[in-house]
């Protein structure tokens, strides 16, 4: 197959979240089709813990997995099941809400509050699963390294190196890739996967003698078996996220992503009836 190209790209907006985080929001209900099987992105990047020191207190997740990355930062979290633990500059929580699940994320002042959280649907016949958590440590992720090239493994794999998150229901790739200036490699993702970019630092072309693409986009690719990136004048910090499409029905109200409208309605009896936690 050809290479991918650039099939659309999306600026975040800037929102208000939890209990007054300042975030960007990336991808969210109106990408819902053309991402699919990807639901929310949110990114963070702040020097002013005032932006969100306030956090996210307790709150219910069903239906879906949230991917927390960070590359730098401090955020504790907990949550009904009794889990709970700090993550730290470049470890990720990659948490399957399932069958549902409170939790709370309480981010700490740092010197620089760089990330993003993914949401990620379940398929139908999974979202009543059992709720699991993998805390990812960065000495856990696999690294490949070369003179102009740095790629970490999440998930899925990358030249013979595979990311220690292993997902269970949505087989995704996650690459965190640094590149210096005017570096170029090809990657290789599953022709049938949705994939897409999100520039965390710097610029980076996709195609051979185009312009770099600038950070805080989200950029979405046509079908293909390769892509070309090319660091911009000040390299590039990027995640590559693919997954394969549900191609199902999605009803999403607030927190929780289910099929239909019906499942949503019970959720809430669920919360107001204190029936919400399955174990």
């Amino acid at each position: 197959m050809a290479l991918r190209t650039v099939r659309q790209t999306v600026t975040g907006k800037q929102a208000v979240d939890g209990a007054g985080v300042k975030l960007v929001r990336v991808l969210g209900p109106d990408t819902v089709k053309d991402f699919d099987p990807f639901l929310m992105l949110d990114a963070f990047d702040s020097l002013d813990p005032r932006d969100y020191t306030r956090g996210f207190p307790m709150h219910p997740h069903r239906g879906i997995e949230t991917v927390t990355y960070l590359v730098s930062g401090s955020i504790e979290h907990q949550d009904s099941l009794g889990n709970k633990g700090v993550i730290r500059d470049g470890d990720c929580q990659w948490m399957t809400a399932g069958s549902g699940i409170l939790h709370q994320e309480m981010p700490k002042a740092s010197p620089r509050m760089l990330g993003l959280q993914l949401w990620v649907n379940l398929p139908k016949a999974q979202k009543m699963t059992e709720p699991a958590y993998r805390d990812l440590t960065s000495p856990m992720l696999p690294v490949v390294e070369e003179e102009d090239i740095r790629v970490r493994v999440l998930a899925g794999t990358y030249q013979g190196k595979t990311g220690p998150a292993r997902p269970d229901y949505v087989p995704a790739t996650f690459l965190d890739v640094e590149l210096a200036p005017a570096a170029s490699r090809t990657f290789e993702f599953d022709p049938d996967h949705t994939l897409f970019a999100y520039i965390l630092q710097g610029g980076c072309a996709f195609a051979p003698g185009t312009p770099p693409l600038p950070a805080r986009q989200a950029i979405l690719f046509s079908p293909g078996d390769k892509l070309f990136c090319r660091g911009g004048v000040e390299g590039c910090r990027m995640v590559l996220v693919s997954g394969p499409p549900l191609k199902e029905p999605i009803a999403w109200g607030g927190p929780i992503v289910m099929n239909t409208r019906e499942e949503l309605e019970q959720a809430r009896m669920e919360l107001q009836n204190k029936t919400f936690i399955k174990k």
